[in-house]
C-alpha cells in the first residue's frame, strides 16, 4: 500500500498529477480542491494516497490531509459511491464540508457536487450520519497537511527550480481542533455522539473562527431544552 507520495510535481492534468519521485513518476488523481491549492510544475508537493486496485486497474488518489483521506474512505462505504463520485463530494465541499453537511443532514450541500444525484446525495447523509461523529473527533489529530520533512531528500537537482514546501492550513487545523475539542466536551457532558455532531456543526457554520470554549458554550446553548 502506498499510503504516502513526496516528491517533485511534474505535471498538471485536469483531475490528475505526475510526482516525480528520485525518477519514478507516479500518476495521482486529485480533486478539483486539492488541485487549486498544489505548487506549481518542478516544486516540491507531498500528498498522503489511497491506492484502488482492480482487475484491470490501478489508481492512486491523493488527499492534502489524513482527515480528508479518511473522509474518502468512508465515502466510499455507502453503495454506489465509487472513488470518482467520493473525489467530487470532496471537491466541492472539502473535508469540513463533508462533515458539516452530514451532521446536519444538508443533502443538497451534497448534490452540489458534479454527478451527484439527489438520492445518491440523501443516501450518503442517512447511511454516514451515525458515523460522522467519530471522524469529526480525530480530525484534529487528523487535519495536518502533508509535508516533505526533507525536500532535498526527495527532489532531484533541477536548475532553477523554486524549492517550496507545502503549505499547512493553519486555519483549517484549528478549526479541527476546535470541533473536536467541543465534541469530546459534549461527549463528556453525557451527550449523545450524533446530537452533539449536528450541533458543533450548526454552530461551527455560524462562527467559523470560533474556539472550542466558544463552541462548546454555543452547541449548549443549541442542545438546551426548549
Amino acid at each position: 500500500m502506498i499510503g504516502k507520495i513526496s516528491g517533485r510535481l511534474d505535471w498538471r492534468g485536469g483531475d490528475q498529477v505526475l510526482i516525480d519521485v528520485r525518477g519514478v513518476g507516479y500518476v495521482v488523481h486529485v480533486s478539483e480542491r486539492t488541485m487549486a491549492a498544489l505548487p506549481g510544475v518542478g516544486e516540491a508537493v507531498s500528498l498522503y494516497t489511497d491506492l484502488l486496485v482492480r482487475e484491470d486497474l490501478l489508481q492512486l488518489f491523493g488527499f492534502p490531509t489524513m482527515l480528508e483521506k479518511e473522509w474518502h474512505k468512508l465515502l466510499m462505504t455507502v453503495q454506489g459511491v465509487g472513488a470518482k463520485a467520493s473525489m467530487a463530494i470532496l471537491g466541492a465541499l472539502g473535508a469540513e464540508g463533508v462533515a458539516r453537511a452530514i451532521s446536519l443532514g444538508d443533502a443538497r450541500a451534497v448534490q452540489a457536487a458534479p454527478g451527484v444525484g439527489p438520492k445518491l446525495a440523501q443516501r450518503v447523509i442517512l447511511e454516514l450520519k451515525s458515523k460522522a461523529p467519530g471522524l469529526m473527533a480525530m480530525g484534529g489529530r487528523l487535519s495536518v497537511s502533508a509535508v516533505a520533512d526533507d525536500a532535498d531528500a526527495v527532489i532531484e537537482p533541477v536548475a532553477a527550480a523554486p524549492k517550496r514546501a507545502a503549505k499547512v492550513d493553519g486555519a483549517a487545523q484549528a478549526r479541527a481542533n476546535a470541533a473536536a475539542d467541543a465534541l469530546s466536551a459534549l461527549a463528556n457532558l453525557g451527550y449523545g455522539a450524533g446530537d452533539a455532531a449536528q450541533a458543533v456543526a450548526g454552530v461551527s457554520a455560524e462562527m467559523p473562527e470560533a474556539d472550542a470554549a466558544a463552541l462548546i458554550r454555543a452547541a449548549l446553548k443549541m442542545l438546551a431544552p426548549k
